[in-house]
């Protein structure tokens, strides 16, 4: 409509509107205005995320450590009883040091005593029969043996002349044939006695045979082998300790049944102290014994500790990585390296973890 209309309202000014009373209109937005503060910020932002981007695409292309973990051990004396029994004193505890031959356990075996008691009496019983038979027949003994001699002599000159006498009466037939048979075995029997007694006699004379007196030593020979033999084995009975160490494990308490083989104490030397790196075989190519680098001990706030190789040694067969991959790959076998602490360090003991960055041992 043109404004000239008289039928339309004329439009009231602006400065004489009326106020916009619908509140659910909103105000209209403020103009933005662009300031020098607002491009350097932005100028910042960017320098600080390509200076993040450049850092990270530095750290991926850095060779990253390769940090080998071990352990200390030390030489482990393991001591298994012997003979059976049950446990009577146990003088130490764990983790006491002990010196080279201290108690360390008692055995009871009531029995194993009796059967030493049993055959040094049977040792005794067979030096007296080897002394009896070294010592031969008593003179009195052979005395009667002669006198025996001489008795089964007269008997037999007294058959002898029996017979002859007989015998010349049955020619002139004054005695029958059965007395002459009877005479006959009477002279007989009087010759067998005087050679029993004879042989009796020079037995006497000449003692033990070289046999006898062999069986005899051999008597005692057993029965002494016998009395080592428990002898020993009661010596099993008192548990010492073979070296100087420290008392690691216990594995039989008082008044427990032992039995041979079964444990009873574990000892540490804890003056043969090494760390044990398991190592690839791609990773130990290098090595050999006599190297030197350096490990940290956690346990001891990190401290560097020099080392020396001694053993470089193949695992077994269970130990190796294996190849997941037909064709390309192969196995790898698994070494166990020890290293020595090239410096005394007393405070290192079984247990505690190493770790060494090898990438930079092998540099």
């Amino acid at each position: 409509m043109s404004s000239l209309d008289p039928s339309e309202p004329a439009e009231a000014p602006a400065s004489v509107r009326a106020p916009d009373l619908n509140p659910l209109r909103a105000p209209p937005p403020p103009p933005i205005k662009l300031s020098a503060a607002w491009g350097a910020t932005a100028i910042v932002l960017f320098l600080i995320v390509a200076g993040v981007a450049g850092a990270s695409v530095w750290y991926l292309y850095q060779p990253q450590p390769l940090v080998v973990q071990g352990e200390a051990d030390a030489t482990r004396i393991d001591i298994a009883a012997r003979v059976d029994g049950r446990v009577r004193s146990r003088p130490v505890e764990r983790g006491q040091d002990v010196a080279t031959g201290q108690l360390l356990l008692t055995i009871d075996n009531p029995e194993l005593i009796a059967k030493l008691d049993e055959a040094r009496a049977a040792r005794e019983s067979a030096e007296a029969n080897l002394a009896n038979v070294l010592a031969g027949v008593r003179p009195e003994e052979v005395a009667e043996r002669a006198a025996t001699v001489a008795s089964a002599e007269a008997n037999l000159k007294l058959a002898s002349q029996e017979y002859n006498r007989t015998k010349q009466l049955n020619e002139h037939d004054f005695a029958s044939q059965q007395k002459l048979q009877q005479a006959t075995a009477a002279q007989d029997v009087a010759a067998s006695t005087l050679a029993q007694a004879k042989s009796a006699l020079a037995e006497a004379k000449a003692g033990a045979t070289p046999e006898q007196r062999a069986v005899a030593h051999a008597g005692v020979t057993t029965a002494e082998a016998s009395i080592k033999t428990l002898e020993a084995q009661v010596a099993e009975l008192t548990v010492q300790a073979p070296i100087a160490a420290q008392v690691y494990q216990i594995g039989a308490e008082l008044g427990e049944y032992v039995a041979p083989g079964a444990a009873l104490l574990s000892l540490v030397n804890l003056r043969d102290v090494w760390l044990r790196f398991d190592l690839r075989e791609d990773l130990a190519r290098n090595l050999k014994v006599g190297d030197e680098f350096t490990v940290k001990v956690p346990a001891l706030g990190d401290r560097p500790v020099r080392v020396r190789v001694r053993t470089v040694a193949p695992k077994g067969e269970y130990a190796g990585w294996r190849s997941t991959r037909a064709t390309g790959d192969f196995d790898l076998r698994t070494f166990e390296v020890r290293a020595y602490p090239t410096d005394a360090l007393p405070a290192l003991r079984p247990g505690m973890s190493a770790y060494v960055d090898w990438k930079a041992t092998e540099r």
